[in-house]
C-alpha cells in the first residue's frame, strides 16, 4: 500500500512535470509572430509560426494607427510596438517564458513605425522622426536627435535604417532621407530623395538591405529602388493595384496590394526589380503590413470589423504556401516575425 508521504511527493512530481511541459512548448518554439490589436486598450498578440495564439498582452497604450507599416519591429529579444493614441512606444523582452512588458517610451509625435539599428530605436511619429539609444535590453526614454518631417502633415507611412542615414516615406509624395551621427543618433534635418518620378503618387511602404531601399508609390502602382538619396528604377505592378507594404526574402521581394487584396512576388538583384508572379497568393481583406524572415511570410489584412493574420512558407522558388489564417478583431495593425533561441 502507497503511503500518504509516497502519494503526495507523486503529485507533487506530477505538477512539476506538467509545469515544464507548459514552459517548454513555448520554449521549444523559436518561431513567433506578433501583430497588435491597435484597440483603445492596445494588446500584443503573439503566435507560433503553427498559427497557435500563445499570449495576449496589454501594451500600456492605446492603438489607433492606420496607413502605415512597421508599426510592430523586433531586434533580437526586444520588441516594439507603436501605441498611436498614446503617443507612446511598448517595449517588450522574450525569453522562455514569453514575452515580458518592459517600459514605456514617449514620442515627439504619434509613433506610426519603428525600426531598430545597430543600437538604436528609430520611431516615425505623424510630424517627427527621432532616435533613442539601446543599452542591452534598456531603451533610452529621452531621445538623443528629432527631426521634423519634410511634409509633417500627418501623412507618415514608414522609416527604415540605411548606412548612416534612415529612409522615410510620407504619402503626401515625399520619399526623404535624415543623416544619422557616427554613434547612430537622428542629425540635421531631412532630404528629399532625388529623381522621385514626376508621377509620384502616394509612397507608402519600404524595405531595406544593405545600402538599397525598396519603396512603393502605391498610386501609382509603381515601386522604386532608392540607393545613395536617388532613385535608380521604377516597375510598374502590372495588373495589381496599389502596391502598399514590402517584405524581402532572400531573391524575392514580397508586395502586398491592397485594394487588389493579393500578394505579388518580384526578383531584386542590382538595380532590377522584375515581376515575376502577378499574384503569388491572396488574401481575405485589404493588407495592411507584411514581414518575412527565412522562408516565412506573414500579412496582416483587414475590412471594417475583422482582420486577419496569414503565415506563409515560403520555398526556395518563392512560392507561398499558406500555413494558416487567423481572424482578428479590427483593426489589427503591424506584424512582425522574431527568431532564434529564447
Amino acid at each position: 500500500m502507497i503511503s500518504r508521504k509516497s502519494q503526495v511527493l507523486c503529485l507533487l512530481a506530477l505538477i512539476l512535470s506538467l509545469f515544464g511541459a507548459a514552459t517548454s512548448v513555448f520554449a521549444d518554439d523559436h518561431t513567433l509572430v506578433v501583430t497588435s490589436t491597435n484597440a483603445t486598450k492596445n494588446q500584443l498578440l503573439v503566435y507560433s509560426a503553427a498559427g497557435k495564439l500563445l499570449q495576449t498582452l496589454s501594451t500600456h497604450g492605446q492603438g489607433g494607427a492606420s496607413g502605415n507599416a512597421g508599426g510592430i519591429e523586433a531586434k533580437g529579444k526586444l520588441l516594439a510596438v507603436v501605441n498611436f493614441g498614446s503617443q507612446t512606444v511598448a517595449i517588450f523582452e522574450v525569453s522562455n517564458d514569453g514575452f515580458q512588458f518592459e517600459q514605456l517610451v514617449s514620442t515627439a509625435s504619434s509613433p506610426v513605425s519603428v525600426a531598430f539599428g545597430e543600437d538604436h530605436l528609430y520611431i516615425l511619429g505623424t510630424t517627427t522622426v527621432e532616435s533613442h539609444n539601446m543599452h542591452e535590453s534598456y531603451v533610452s526614454s529621452s531621445a538623443d536627435g528629432v527631426a521634423t518631417l519634410l511634409k509633417a502633415d500627418g501623412s507618415a507611412a514608414q522609416v527604415g535604417v540605411l548606412p548612416g542615414q534612415l529612409i522615410i516615406t510620407e504619402k503626401s509624395d515625399v520619399i526623404e532621407t535624415v543623416n544619422l551621427l557616427s554613434g547612430g543618433a537622428v542629425n540635421g534635418i531631412p532630404t528629399l530623395v532625388m529623381n522621385i518620378p514626376s508621377n509620384v503618387n502616394a509612397p507608402f511602404g519600404l524595405i531595406t538591405r544593405g545600402n538599397d531601399a525598396y519603396v512603393t508609390i502605391a498610386h501609382a502602382n509603381e515601386i522604386s529602388l532608392v540607393r545613395n538619396d536617388k532613385v535608380l528604377t521604377v516597375t510598374g505592378s502590372g495588373t495589381q493595384s496599389a502596391p502598399c507594404w514590402l517584405a524581402l526574402d532572400g531573391p524575392f521581394l514580397f508586395s502586398s496590394n491592397s485594394p487588389s487584396m493579393s500578394i505579388s512576388r518580384y526578383a531584386v538583384y542590382g538595380q532590377k526589380i522584375v515581376q515575376d508572379a502577378a499574384v503569388v497568393a491572396s488574401t481575405s481583406g485589404a493588407t495592411t503590413d507584411i514581414a518575412s524572415s527565412d522562408g516565412l511570410v506573414a500579412v496582416i489584412d483587414g475590412n471594417a470589423s475583422l482582420s486577419h493574420l496569414s503565415i506563409f512558407t515560403a520555398d526556395q522558388d518563392g512560392n507561398l504556401i499558406l500555413r494558416v489564417a487567423n481572424a482578428i478583431s479590427a483593426p489589427a495593425n503591424g506584424v512582425a516575425i522574431v527568431r532564434g533561441e529564447h
